[in-house]
């Protein structure tokens, strides 16, 4: 921007909501080519507080479903979980039941738990993953660091009956890859205690510690009324109080058979979040467990054939950030004519703008974090206040030091 860019380019909508100007947009970014969904935000600073977020997507466009049409049903599998590497299962299972629905076969009783078993262990990873980067960002590297050794134990797990870590490759087309391992069942529940047990430590920790509550009680709040008009997904839209999960309303899986304690909260800020990702880690780990010790014998899936059947055919999962969509069509040959994905961040985004608005550039990291965002990192922000038309540039490291300082000076 240059120096003369002057307050007075702001003009009021139609709307009576405050609009302004290309040269006086704050860009929050770039985006980082070889990470996932990446995000642009443009952001209006008067003086610390946030006026307006504009949101823009798809600088890093892979092609993904457009590359679907080139491969084979099975092949796809492999394609579609490295959409995300933290719910790269989610994905791969969203994708399986669509076309488990044009071809007719049923997946036999144990897949379907085996799939309800590995699709709760990541979830549990995934909302570890976040408490720690909320703790990150927040200055609590001490729970960051705690969070990211016990979320080594669930992936040990994921890791013992998939063999592989991030993408698992384990969901398939008629049930799972294989087998679960000899005698997974009894290190499943030890580790599950351990879990439940941390995050009744875990809980306490961030409803009581003041350098952290400062930084997530009333902030980024979002009310019922915003949720509804903005339509999130997952704990973004349970942490207004609005009960809507997936796996209860239109059960897959075993989660019939298992079905979910649904959690919510109604403070809509980041705090509550904390407590419901928190809540939400424990019924995880009630659902494994049960699961383990329901869990039938017999066969652990089908053999379907090749080529899927002419038809179209759409299917939902919740995923660890809320539901995930996928739209698939068949011509009746060996690889689809089109496959649609709608991931959770593409529903929440626009929430996230409205978590923003109001709070202070020392508040962007811990609010972003908090809508548990699966987009590329944002390295640098430049800055932009329109009442001292003054322009500035910030690292990512920055600006997570310039967060904790302010709030322990508000602290002190």
């Amino acid at each position: 921007m240059s120096e003369d860019t002057k307050p007075d380019q702001r003009r009021e909508s139609s709307a009576g909501l405050m609009q302004y100007s290309v040269e006086s947009a704050m860009p929050f970014g770039p985006v980082h080519p070889s990470l996932k969904e990446p995000e642009y935000f443009k952001l209006i600073l008067e003086g610390e507080k946030i006026v307006q977020v504009i949101p823009r997507i798809g600088y890093v466009h892979r092609g993904i479903e457009r590359a679907a049409q080139e491969r084979t049903w099975v092949k796809n599998t492999y394609l579609f979980e490295r959409i995300c590497g933290i719910c790269s299962f989610a994905h791969s299972l969203g994708y399986t039941h669509a076309v488990e629905a044009l071809t007719g076969f049923e997946v036999p009783k144990r897949g379907r738990y085996i799939r309800l078993i590995v699709a709760e262990l990541e979830r549990l990873h995934s909302h570890l993953l976040w408490l720690g980067l909320v703790g990150h960002w927040a200055g609590f590297d001490t729970l960051f660091m705690w969070v990211w050794k016990d979320r080594e134990h669930i992936l040990d797990l994921e890791e013992a009956i998939t063999g592989n870590r991030v993408n698992k490759s384990y969901s398939v087309i008629g049930g799972v890859r294989m087998e679960l391992p000899d005698g997974i069942a009894t290190k499943i529940q030890t580790e599950l205690k351990y879990i439940e047990k941390r995050a009744d430590y875990y809980t306490k920790l961030v409803e009581t510690e003041e350098t952290f509550t400062v930084r997530t009680k009333g902030v980024g709040r979002i009310t019922q009324e915003t949720a509804r008009r903005l339509c999130p997904v997952g704990p973004l839209l349970r942490c207004t109080g609005i009960a809507r999960d997936v796996r209860a309303e239109d059960p897959y899986a075993a989660y019939d058979e298992v079905p979910p304690h649904v959690q919510t909260s109604n403070d809509g800020d980041i705090a509550s979040l904390l407590t419901l990702r928190l809540d939400e880690i424990r019924d995880s780990c009630r659902m494994v467990s049960e699961a383990v010790e329901k869990l039938p014998t017999g066969p652990y899936k089908v053999s379907i054939p090749r080529a899927v059947p002419q038809g179209e055919s759409t299917f939902h999962v919740e995923a660890p950030r809320g539901e995930l969509f996928y739209f698939v069509k068949s011509g009746g040959g060996s690889a689809p004519e089109r496959v649609k994905v709608r991931s959770s961040t593409v529903a929440n985004i626009l929430t996230a703008t409205e978590m923003l608005k109001g709070h202070t550039l020392a508040d962007v990291p811990i609010v972003l974090t908090g809508m548990d965002p699966c987009f590329g990192c944002m390295d640098r922000i430049s800055v932009l206040d329109v009442d001292k038309s003054k322009e500035w540039s910030i690292g990512g490291e920055e600006l997570r030091i310039y967060g904790i300082e302010y709030y322990k000076r508000k602290l002190s």
